[in-house]
């Protein structure tokens, strides 16, 4: 064997992706998207919570 076809040997070809896999796909990746947004919302909103009033009467 030539290093061509050793080289030709270990090629994987590129995935095919159907129309309903890309729409899958872009399905799921909205959701990880909201939710890592609602995660963030949450972690905003109890960081807020806790700090309370206290963040207007700290010392400058």
């Amino acid at each position: 064997m030539t290093d061509e076809d050793e080289s030709k040997r270990h090629e994987v070809a590129p995935p095919v992706w159907t129309e309903e896999q890309l729409k899958r796909r872009r399905q799921r990746n909205l959701a990880i998207a909201w939710t890592l947004g609602g995660l963030m919302l949450l972690f905003f909103i109890v960081t807020i919570v806790k700090l309370g009033g206290n963040v207007a009467n700290r010392p400058i």
